[in-house]
């Protein structure tokens, strides 16, 4: 039998009202995400269990390469059976590991198997799961409506289709699909497909001509219902001036490389561009910082982007950072803004920094995103609560996302809410807190789900 009880994560009998009375059935707003809208449109019954859990999930195939595991049981040709039985046999021992505990709540919340997932148990949970495919007709659509989701926001670049957006919005399902608006492909001027990025915009020459472009599609993606943008840098870099980041623009339009400075010069800029262009249309923007992407050549040349090669850099941004909220500020021209930060060293840095630029336009018009990526976990989750009630207001945070490409991410969701109702629980059984639990249960909800809707404005 499943380890998973009902008091799961729950420390104390306060926790566990909390939780139970105000967490669990609150409704869901995946606010960013990297669920394939076309997926969700075609809404093909899953033929495998591997499908649905391992195909396209980098999390599980980073624990089986800590753990040894050829690649070709991972990305490889191995059958998708192989597969399955070898990621059971490495989750087996990956005690700690928030694999450990989101694996084995979604085979109980999704597949009504209590089994521990691991070697001996490997085979009968292929097939119980297949079964339970067969017979439930189970679908990117019932994944999602079973898991209580009103709102999914998708991450799509500045050139994608959105005519799937539009196909979807004419289905009967009970949640909306939105796409979040992501130039990354633009902004990362030193890439090697730079050029076939910009290309797909049209004929682009000059850098205002970019920026038209850019415009052009944000408001584009404003009329299928995007209400938020997604940024992503190493690192944030300072403002620069539109000359100097031309020159770099025109140059690598020319098809020669830039050095990482000039590719620094021309961030710099389109950063501050972009933040403003979003302020404009009241686009909720959404800044990830601290991930050192595609480390290893030789897979990148194999697998590709976000194959599950990327880390946590050491980049101190947090200088630039304040000079472009401070530069936006001044200009009227800051946008409510959600600061996601992958090295946990940064974080009262930056939790402090937001508390310089709040206004009465939003409820936390600057937010500390919840902990992200490789702090997706049981401790980077309490620092962040820790860090966030230290020198911020928890009543005004956003919550949870799942920030994933698989469909059975959503109890990640329940393990956040497990996490915060024992975080407030101990505070109160400590003396620490009101133990009105009317009062808090209303502050867990806004975090839960309210206060998001609210946020975006859906």
């Amino acid at each position: 039998m499943s380890y998973i009880k009902r008091n799961f994560m729950l420390k104390n009998k306060t926790a566990e009202k909390l939780y139970f009375n105000y967490a669990k059935d609150m409704p869901i707003i995946d606010y960013h995400c990297h669920l394939p809208e076309k997926q969700i449109l075609e809404n093909k019954k899953f033929n495998d269990i591997f499908e649905i859990w391992l195909s396209g999930d980098h999390y599980k195939w980073r624990l089986m390469r800590n753990y040894g595991i050829d690649e070709e049981f991972i990305t490889g040709n191995k059958s998708n059976k192989e597969k399955f039985i070898t990621y059971c046999k490495v989750l087996g021992t990956a005690f700690g590991n928030p694999l450990y505990h989101w694996s084995q709540t979604e085979l109980k919340e999704f597949f009504n198997c209590e089994l521990e997932i691991n070697e001996e148990n490997a085979e009968q949970i292929w097939e119980h799961c297949n079964e339970y495919i067969r017979i439930n007709n189970i679908t990117p659509q019932s994944l999602i409506e079973k898991s209580n989701v009103t709102h999914v926001f998708t991450t799509n670049e500045i050139f994608d289709d959105l005519t799937t957006f539009s196909e979807i919005a004419k289905k009967d399902y009970k949640f909306k699909v939105i796409p979040a608006f992501r130039a990354d492909k633009i902004m990362n001027i030193e890439a090697e497909k730079y050029n076939e990025f910009v290309d797909k915009l049209g004929d682009v020459k000059t850098l205002s001509e970019l920026e038209n472009k850019i415009e052009e599609r944000l408001k584009e993606f404003i009329k299928v219902g995007c209400v938020a943008a997604d940024v992503a840098l190493q690192a944030v870099y300072p403002i620069t001036e539109k000359a100097d980041a031309e020159k770099v623009f025109i140059k690598r339009r020319k098809g020669e490389s830039v050095s990482e400075t000039e590719s620094e010069i021309f961030k710099g800029y389109l950063t501050y561009f972009l933040f403003k262009l979003y302020a404009e249309y009241d686009i909720a923007t959404e800044l990830h910082v601290g991930a050192m992407r595609n480390n290893n050549a030789v897979m990148l040349e194999k697998l590709g982007l976000d194959t599950g090669y990327d880390s946590i850099a050491e980049d101190n941004s947090i200088k630039y950072m304040s000079r472009l909220f401070d530069r936006l500020s001044s200009e009227n021209a800051l946008p409510k803004t959600i600061v996601f930060n992958l090295n946990p060293k940064m974080n009262t840095e930056i939790m402090t920094l937001i508390g310089c630029f709040q206004s009465g336009e939003a409820k936390g018009k600057l937010q500390y995103g919840p902990a992200w990526w490789f702090l997706d976990n049981k401790v980077g989750m309490y620092k962040h609560l820790e860090d966030l009630t230290a020198t911020g207001h928890i009543g005004a945070f956003i919550g949870m996302l799942t920030d994933s490409r698989s469909f059975l991410s959503y109890p990640r969701h329940h393990y956040f809410r497990r996490i915060l109702c024992s975080y407030l629980g101990e505070l109160i059984e400590n003396g620490e807190m009101t133990a009105d639990l009317e009062l808090v249960g209303k502050v867990i909800k806004d975090i839960c789900y309210n206060n998001a809707i609210k946020y975006f404005g859906v």
